[in-house]
């Protein structure tokens, strides 16, 4: 890939972004979650102590405000951050954390089906039998970072199930795209949707696991995996818009550019590494910097969003406030990008 942009600018950028973002007040869940994945991302592909300091001091704030009494699906994702300040300070306590979460989604998680998760953002069984592609960055792609570290292949394993399963209740074969939930009672996709944010939760977390996973060609569902991503980029790529973005709904030109979602599809063709989607990316580069303003706020990011009723709902949703994963997604493709030529294609697949 031949990426344009200039470095001190995207590092001047993060690092606003990773100010505002250590100025919000994020408790213990998933926007705090995503968030300080891309802290930690800015953290690992700069080297900037700083943001270390930052992360780890905020963290262990709350670790002292006491953690949540039940987990979820959702609040595993500040499990991504532990991992970084573990690896980072050698402290076990942010480990025992990690494996508290790890033993909530082995043991207690709500599951259905072959053994899949259901998105739970509660102590309550809100979604009964819902397979939200959220899931995929909260819970699979945590639990395939831990599983790797461990060497635990049935946690591997187990994250690999939840991409294969995923993929057949929320991809459309038609079209490439992914809806944003499947009701395993109805059996259906309730609205039907194409959400640009479910789209970038399955893409990231796609591109992401042949990165993690030693020898990820000696694991069949990997092959699901890679066929599923590079099927959804080269629909992606069709639908981004002039400015270099991608819609709400993805296949609605009446919806809004939305950020989060642009990045997150943005770092995905990044991570996968094919030279075709170079020209995309530099159009997702000035998009997505243009989007940031200048005191670090990730402008244009639709609020949380539930499977909405229909295709007016998610028009619908507000893009005016700062939110935790609009920050970290910025942060998570910026920083990528300070270190693009080090990504590694993994081979032909």
């Amino acid at each position: 890939m031949k990426l344009e942009f200039d470095k001190e600018e995207i590092a001047a950028v993060v690092d606003r972004i990773v100010e505002k973002t250590m100025q919000m007040d994020l408790s213990w869940d998933w926007p705090c979650g995503v968030a300080y994945y891309g802290v930690s991302a800015a953290y690992e592909k700069t080297g900037n102590e700083k943001y270390l300091k930052l992360l780890k001091d905020r963290v262990d704030e709350l670790i002292g405000l006491g953690l949540p009494q039940v987990w979820t699906v959702n609040t595993c994702a500040m499990g991504h951050c532990l991992i970084t300040l573990y690896q980072a300070t050698g402290e076990e306590r942010y480990w025992e954390i990690v494996m508290s979460k790890i033993h909530y989604l082995q043991t207690e998680a709500l599951r259905f089906g072959n053994h899949v998760l259901q998105h739970t953002v509660s102590a309550n069984n809100d979604f009964p039998e819902q397979a939200w592609a959220d899931t995929l960055f909260m819970a699979a792609y945590f639990l395939l970072r831990v599983g790797v570290i461990t060497k635990d292949e049935a946690m591997i394993h187990d994250a690999l199930n939840q991409w294969y399963w995923h993929i057949n209740y929320l991809q459309d074969e038609k079209t490439g795209f992914y809806y944003h939930g499947y009701n395993n009672i109805t059996k259906d996709h309730m609205s039907g949707i194409y959400w640009g944010r479910a789209n970038a939760w399955a893409a990231y977390t796609m591109s992401r696991v042949g990165q993690v996973l030693p020898e990820c060609y000696l694991y069949p569902e990997f092959m699901d995996i890679a066929g599923s991503l590079n099927e959804q980029l080269s629909v992606l790529k069709t639908v981004q818009t002039e400015n270099g973005l991608w819609r709400t709904v993805l296949d609605d030109e009446e919806s809004y550019e939305e950020i989060s979602a642009s990045a997150g599809i943005a770092a995905a063709m990044l991570e996968r590494g094919n030279p075709l989607h170079t020209r995309y990316l530099n159009k997702a580069i000035k998009g997505i910097l243009a989007n940031v303003g200048e005191d670090g706020k990730v402008l244009n990011v639709s609020g949380g969003t539930a499977v909405m009723r229909d295709r007016e709902g998610y028009r619908g949703i507000s893009k005016r406030w700062i939110q935790g994963w609009g920050q970290g997604l910025a942060l998570a493709f910026l920083a990528g990008v300070l270190r693009s030529d080090e990504i590694h294609k993994d081979g032909a697949m």
